[in-house]
């Protein structure tokens, strides 16, 4: 029986690779920052479900999920042989979605809009971690919270809009 064996990519490759997930994940992270500018304001004023978090509380999970989210990408192309064509895509797709909702929601009022976006974003998030996982565990474990932060603010989104 042969034994096949796994390589990762040299150092030479992989911190570029890392740079680049960091570089499009802070793309998404900055487009969102951009578009919350006075996003407090618009929260405070909104009609929240009782389980709404505070306001002060968004900045820091987002932090920490992207970071998780860029690492999990990284950890992917690194762990991957073949087959990661379709993880980027889907990988990608999340991300123009991620930042597609934030500039719906605090920089158009469009409640609507943006729970279609941040459902479809739940969706692209689900697919990203189930092809993650067919190459890193621990890029999946890493994908995890963010999915369910996803789920967690379309409930929110949801909420918001039938109140709203």
């Amino acid at each position: 029986m042969e034994k096949t064996v796994r390589t990762t990519p040299a150092p030479s490759r992989s911190l570029p690779a890392a740079a680049g997930f960091a570089a499009a994940v802070l793309a998404t992270a900055l487009v969102g920052g951009v578009a919350a500018a006075g996003s407090g304001g618009v929260y405070a004023r909104l009609d929240l479900p009782a389980w709404a978090p505070p306001a002060w509380l968004f900045s820091p999970v987002w932090i920490a999920l992207y970071v998780c989210v860029a690492v999990a990408g990284w950890l992917v192309w690194r762990a991957a042989e073949e087959g990661v064509a379709a993880f980027l895509a889907v990988y990608a797709l999340q991300l123009l979605l991620n930042a597609a909702w934030t500039p719906l929601f605090f920089g158009a009022a469009l409640y609507g809009a943006a729970l279609v976006d941040i459902v479809l974003l739940a969706a692209a998030v689900a697919v990203t971690l189930l092809l993650a996982l067919r190459h890193s565990r621990a890029a999946a474990l890493l994908l995890a919270p963010y999915l369910a932060w996803v789920v967690f603010a379309a409930a929110l989104n949801a909420a918001i809009w039938a109140a709203n």
